[in-house]
């Protein structure tokens, strides 16, 4: 591996970080040399090793979902759930909150489907074991949640980094639905407000002209409407959502 880290940055938790644009390129157009099946999960999903002996990231391991791999559900349209893995993926990284880890949308062994790069979680690591000390990042992904309709927010669908610390979220699959479909462990906020910077991100959803444009080949037009209409909702509101239903939260979370 190239050690040389002229051109990277330091993040707020001191950790050495590539440009993510070299970091993407590089998980678009590596060789898939390993490709080996995760055993859980109502999806299919593998563990995918990315080769390209001329980058800095050779050997990197990544997750891989198929498009092929995924399990017909009645309330989402068929083969859609990678586009929106994908697409909260966009959102997290066009508003700088960059939870959820780089992913990609490219071919591999067993067809199209996104591959995201594998963080390696904190021994015994979710959401109830540390969110008393990471109330920001959780803030922002509540927001997230919100906005994105995610119908899915497990308690181990949120960790901690081993090496970094950095609170990431994964799984996004089950978003974006035009209904309300939101399924969540988050609900800390309760009644608290809504402002600073997650005003202006909610503010910049549903303002911004560059967003439904990265977001059109991913969902359609209904759920973009929808999405940015969340967005507008919520900002207007400017107070976390109560919990009114155990509905909103997710089947064995």
């Amino acid at each position: 591996m190239n050690d040389d880290t002229s051109t990277d940055s330091i993040d707020s938790t001191g950790v050495i970080r590539p440009p993510a644009q070299d970091l993407k390129a590089f998980m678009c157009h590596a060789d898939i040399i390993e490709c080996k099946l995760v055993p859980w999960g109502s999806n299919y999903t593998f563990a995918v090793v990315l080769d390209d002996p001329a980058s800095k990231f050779d050997n990197t391991v990544g997750i891989y979902k198929p498009q092929a791999g995924e399990a017909p559900l009645w309330d989402f349209p068929e083969g859609t759930l990678y586009h929106r893995e994908y697409a909260s993926a966009l959102v997290s990284s066009f508003l700088g909150w960059d939870f959820i880890p780089e992913t990609v949308i490219r071919d591999g062994p067993h067809g199209i489907g996104t591959i995201q790069l594998y963080i390696e979680p904190e021994d015994d690591s979710h959401y109830f074991a540390f969110r008393e000390d990471h109330r920001e990042e959780l803030r922002r992904m509540a927001v997230f949640d919100l906005v994105a309709n995610n119908a899915d927010r497990k308690a181990g669908h949120t960790f901690r980094g081993k090496h970094d610390r950095r609170v990431w979220g994964i799984d996004h699959g089950l978003t974006f639905n035009v209904q309300p479909k939101l399924r969540t462990v988050i609900w800390d906020f309760c009644g608290e407000p809504i402002d600073g910077e997650l005003l202006d991100a909610l503010i910049r959803i549903y303002i911004d002209t560059d967003l439904p444009e990265m977001l059109r080949p991913h969902l359609d037009s209904l759920e973009i409407q929808a999405f940015r209409a969340r967005a507008a909702r919520l900002a207007d509101a400017a107070v976390f959502p109560e919990l009114l239903s155990r509905r909103n939260i997710p089947y064995g979370w």
